[in-house]
């Protein structure tokens, strides 16, 4: 039996193809340019060559369709019938009030869903057409929605509230949500099997760093605080969103400018950070431009790692000197030691040291690292994330009816015996290429 894992974002479909009895992936691709002129597939199976193409796709039925037949495809597939695939696990962006954990989708999942599409204008209508689509194609298939507000809901009313008319919230559910859920629930749970702790004993700050990037902060293995907030804006500087900035500048760049609220939205979100600051959005850009002498992407580099910073030394206040570790994840997060070098400036204060060198080193998406000096009170990882996977447990427990929130609930990545059976075959070549990061690898306690 595999399970199918689809994350559809505004104009992409990723998706992947998970072997539930061998414990390993089967196939992963993505499809872009959704709603184009032309759109885009990339096929990776076990195996088989890779797969490119362009094709029409003005929706995402059509993505979704051609998905499958990849899956099915006698040259590039990997299963022979749909009977296969036991669910369908869909990323969904927003859950609202109304989604406290995952859940199978049914017709009533999906009007609440749809009714809370405010909150999410820019996700949460890809996400709803991948789950219909999906749910046309295999009707017999139990589907299933992992949330990534659905990790944050353990958060104390003074974290997820705002300082505006309480009645925002009770009217319009104005509140702190958070996202990125998946990923910093698989890096708290990963985090406590490297410290030799149990969940409920592990404190540690997870700093998802990617194109879109947020921080959450995990005191006894359940998020306390979050940066991102209503929506995905909110926090951190990211590769097009601007993260926290004073409220005032909205009002007065509309009056100023004459902007509508729908562009002044797709400014913050799309035309700001890192883009808004010198132009480019991937961190190689940045620091390519940076050492060429491009003094506003020294500044962009500079911005985004103070902000960070700030961050990890405000969190580390919420636990009263028993942080554990700060982690880094995500592209940004695993594979850029400029960014984590810069963020850690300063934590000295809090007891996290970095140890330059092997941060240097630390360059694989494949391996958990330890790269603080040996001496450092507080721990400093990274660990390559795996949204992927959790939604595929959650779509499998809940198809089994094994399922329940989280913190009940026991993921086959806490147990000590876990390997990712394509990061180990990817990182042995990594070691080989160059050994020391073998000394940097964190030994499971």
């Amino acid at each position: 039996m595999v399970i199918l894992t689809l994350n559809c974002g505004s104009s992409s479909a990723k998706y992947q193809v998970y072997d539930w009895v061998n414990k390993d992936i089967l196939a992963v691709g993505v499809v872009e340019r959704i709603g184009l002129e032309y759109s885009t597939i990339e096929h990776k199976a076990n195996g088989k060559e890779e797969y490119h193409a362009e094709f029409s796709s003005p929706t995402h039925k059509e993505a979704i369709e051609l998905i499958i037949r990849m899956l099915l495809d006698d040259e590039y597939g990997v299963i022979s019938d749909l009977k296969e695939i036991g669910a369908v696990g869909h990323r969904v962006l927003h859950g609202g009030e109304v989604f406290k954990q995952s859940a199978l989708v049914t017709d009533e999942v999906i009007e609440q869903l749809k009714k809370v599409i405010h909150l999410g204008p820019l996700h949460m209508p890809a996400n709803i057409m991948g789950i219909e689509a999906a749910r046309k194609a295999m009707p017999s298939v139990p589907q299933a929605i992992i949330l990534d507000t659905a990790w944050h809901q353990t958060m104390p009313e003074e974290a997820f509230m705002y300082a505006v008319p309480y009645e925002w919230y009770t009217d319009y559910n104005v509140r702190r949500y958070g996202f990125h859920g998946t990923s910093h629930l698989y890096c708290a749970k990963r985090a406590a099997v490297l410290l030799g702790k149990k969940n409920e004993d592990t404190n540690v700050i997870i700093c998802h760093i990617g194109n879109g990037a947020s921080i959450s902060a995990v005191k006894n293995g359940v998020c306390i605080d979050t940066s991102m907030g209503l929506t995905p804006l909110e926090g951190l500087i990211m590769g097009s969103r601007s993260g926290d900035i004073d409220p005032a500048i909205i009002p007065y760049m509309m009056e100023t400018t004459g902007m509508s609220a729908k562009e002044m939205d797709t400014v913050l979100n799309k035309k700001s950070g890192l883009i808004g600051l010198c132009g480019k959005s991937d961190r190689r850009d940045v620091l390519k431009a940076s050492k060429e002498g491009d003094k506003k992407a020294a500044l962009a580099i500079k911005m985004e790692t103070r902000r960070i910073t700030k961050y990890i030394g405000g969190y580390a206040t919420l636990f009263g000197g028993n942080l554990d570790a700060i982690i880094f994840t995500a592209g940004v997060g695993e594979m850029a030691p400029h960014i984590r070098l810069g963020a850690c400036q300063g934590l000295e204060a809090i007891g996290a040291k970095l140890d330059e060198h092997k941060n240097k080193v630390c360059f694989s998406r494949n391996g958990e690292f330890e790269i603080n000096t040996d001496d450092s009170k507080v721990k400093i990882l990274v660990i390559p994330t795996d949204e992927e996977l959790v939604m595929t447990e959650d779509a499998y427990a809940l198809m089994t009816g094994t399922y329940d929130v989280h913190t009940n609930f026991h993921y086959t990545f806490e147990d000590k015996d876990y390997v990712n059976k394509s990061r180990e075959l990817a990182l042995q070549k990594d070691i080989a290429k160059d050994p020391e990061l073998a000394t940097i690898l964190v030994k499971q306690r």
